[in-house]
């Protein structure tokens, strides 16, 4: 039981983290109709900025996480400003392609400057573990959990009780309709990509002292937030979520009970099937209508 148990809470920890991942898919996906595979990306910024410039010595903890998230949201909105909004003329594909490129760029920018080596920070307890009926949590894995409920939270207050979060909403219901009352589709979709690279760099932060950190970890970290996202459905504002956690649930069901040498098999082996019998998620209908 106490095995169950800690491969429970080990599950939830990593699923929290595809939640948040698969989280900012959706929101740009909803807005403009692209899968941005550089959001893997934003989670290695925010913890690599962050884990580099603590080290160093030239500033707090704060202030580093602070640096990490400026530098993260001004890469997110120049990714839609300066590439995806100069290519009008591309297609769904081509439009994925220029977000694999811009995460390529990210990785390389973040070897080039910040280094190749893992980066890791501080717990924010000085407590490490706690043991609860006999199950060993680490105070960390706590936060992440924490922290990714109150981001969830904090988005979906802010989308339903903020001027610009409702603009947000008329434009993933109808960007055509939202541009005839006047509301301006670029600033709007800049907005979301801006605030997916928020959500991912806030992320990098908190789970970086468990998780470890390098250049390359984005592109794993993509993959499994898109399966989440896929398996709950992007047309629900808690698919992905729940898609996210379930992903984190399998891997470490699958690596503790099976083998840890296919843990990353899992999330694709998901997608793979998704694809094949539920493409609109388990928690959309069979026809759906982006909404």
């Amino acid at each position: 039981m106490n095995t169950v148990m800690q491969l429970i809470v080990s599950g939830l920890t990593v699923g929290a983290i595809y939640a948040l991942v698969a989280l900012g898919f959706t929101l740009i996906y909803r807005a403009s109709d692209i899968f941005n595979f550089a959001q893997g990306e934003f989670f290695m910024l925010g913890g690599m900025i962050t884990g580099v410039v603590f080290a160093s010595q030239s500033g707090s903890y704060l202030t580093a996480a602070l640096l990490a998230v400026v530098i993260t949201v001004l890469f997110g909105a120049a990714l839609y400003v300066l590439a995806i909004n100069q290519a009008k003329s591309a297609d769904t594909i081509q439009l994925l392609i220029l977000t694999i490129g811009a995460a390529m760029l990210a990785s390389g920018l973040a070897s080039a400057i910040l280094g190749k080596d893992f980066v890791t920070l501080p717990t924010f307890f000085e407590q490490e573990m706690l043991v609860i009926g006999g199950v060993v949590i680490q105070t960390q894995a706590l936060v992440v959990m924490a922290g990714a409920a109150l981001i969830v939270v904090g988005l979906w207050v802010f989308l339903g009780r903020t001027l610009t979060g409702k603009a947000i909403v008329a434009v993933a219901s109808n960007s055509l309709g939202a541009q005839l009352v006047g509301i301006n589709r670029l600033r709007i979709v800049t907005a979301c990509f801006a605030l997916s690279a928020l959500i991912g760099a806030v992320g990098g932060v908190l789970a970086t002292p468990i998780t470890l950190t390098s250049y390359d970890t984005g592109t794993m970290l993509a993959i499994k937030g898109f399966t989440g996202a896929m398996l709950g459905g992007m047309g629900t504002p808690y698919g992905p979520v729940i898609g996210g956690l379930l992903i984190g649930l399998l891997e470490a069901f699958g690596a503790g009970l099976l083998s840890s040498v296919y843990k990353d098999a899992f999330a694709l082996i998901v997608l793979l099937a998704v694809f094949a019998f539920q493409p609109q998620g388990i928690f959309s209908a069979r026809s759906v209508e982006r909404v």
